[in-house]
């Protein structure tokens, strides 16, 4: 049997058919449409041990606004005994903390509050939407440290692409080949890495949001298309009864989830989630649902170009170096970080690095 090269690879899962889509009306209805505006409260409580010269932590704060759909309504924080400062690098807005050595119990909570609405693009009527500035579109088209945007992922964009004549056709090839294409992958810590390079590398699509989204921003911007990764946190149950896409309780510890937007010509930033398809697909009851199952056609069809309003943007931003963190630089801020002593913990096991979120409708 004749081994495939990498090339050859990518070339026929780009070439292989998509999905026979549901055969009957979806159930329940997954329809965002924008509508109220909903206010938010969320608390990120830190707990670290006792320094011996200096304790730090960057709390990320909501960064993101649009009249459309987001709105930031101020932070404040309580405790005892640190020096705090609001800082934004490149549009991610933290705050930095830091506690003295002789800090008994160094502890800090960091309340953001957030007006959100869903959205939902209405593709019959397109406006008149300024473009990007040049400056803006370069940015939005070009590569992270983790996601390319030439050479193999170029390639494969190319063919999942060819024949579509639009921004909007090439985007929604893009967006239906990630949903076949991906999987989600519960062994995967925390949102993923977002390391698309490695994907390619490996030829191994599997991840979680950060992962199968990045690759999504990656391929609609090879194709030339401005598009970017929003990192946030979930913060109120699915109005639509989906159990994957929501809180179940005000206990948002574990809910961070990246989210996707595309620049089209005609409607401005369109939201896009093929990622939370996936999700749906694997740990929507009883699990592990078909491509043709209407709850996870009815998904499909919404996530390109709209979603629920229960979640809260910290920033689009990628590379993010920390201030007074020595130069370290993280693909994305989405979790607390923090440093003891000049030793980096890992804000993915709680052992570690003690923080709680809960979220609230105010």
């Amino acid at each position: 049997m004749p081994v495939l090269t990498k090339r050859a690879f990518l070339a026929g899962i780009a070439a292989t058919p998509c999905f026979a889509r549901a055969t009957k009306a979806a159930s329940p209805v997954f329809a965002p449409e924008p509508g109220a505006w909903v206010r938010y409260q969320v608390s990120t409580t830190l707990n670290l041990e006792p320094p011996k010269t200096l304790a730090q932590a960057w709390v990320p704060l909501p960064s993101v606004t649009s009249a459309a759909w987001v709105k930031p309504l101020g932070n404040d924080w309580q405790g005892e005994g640190f020096t705090a400062r609001e800082v934004d690098v490149n549009g991610a807005k933290m705050l930095h903390v830091t506690w003295p050595a002789g800090t008994a119990a160094p502890a800090i909570t960091v309340r953001s509050r957030f007006a959100s609405r869903s959205r939902a693009v209405d593709w019959s009527k397109p406006a008149n939407v300024p473009p990007l500035s040049a400056a803006e579109r370069q940015f939005y088209l070009d590569a992270t440290d983790y996601i390319p945007v030439t050479g193999e992922i170029q390639q494969l964009s190319d063919q999942i692409t060819a024949g579509a004549t639009d921004e909007r056709a090439k985007v929604a090839a893009i967006y239906n080949w990630v949903v076949c294409n991906t999987y989600r992958d519960h062994k995967v810590l925390g949102c993923g890495t977002g390391n698309v390079a490695a994907m390619l590398k490996f030829a191994d699509f599997g991840g979680k949001c950060a992962d199968l989204n990045g690759l999504f921003v990656g391929l609609v911007r090879a194709a030339g298309i401005p598009a970017r990764d929003i990192y946030g946190v979930r913060v109120a149950p699915s109005a639509f009864g989906y159990q994957s896409l929501g809180l179940k309780t005000t206990n948002a510890t574990k809910a961070q989830h990246c989210r996707a937007e595309v620049f089209l010509s005609g409607y401005g930033w369109v939201a896009m989630d093929p990622a939370d398809v996936r999700k749906v697909m694997l740990d929507e009851p009883p699990g592990n649902l078909p491509l043709s199952n209407p709850k996870v056609e009815a998904v499909r069809q919404a996530l390109f170009g709209g979603w629920e309003g229960n979640y809260m943007p910290y920033n689009h931003v990628n590379d993010v170096v920390l201030p007074g963190g020595g130069g370290r630089s993280l693909p994305f801020l989405m979790y607390p970080q923090a440093q003891i002593d000049g030793v980096w913990l890992d804000s993915l096991a709680p052992q570690t690095v003690k923080y709680g979120i809960q979220a609230v409708t105010l």
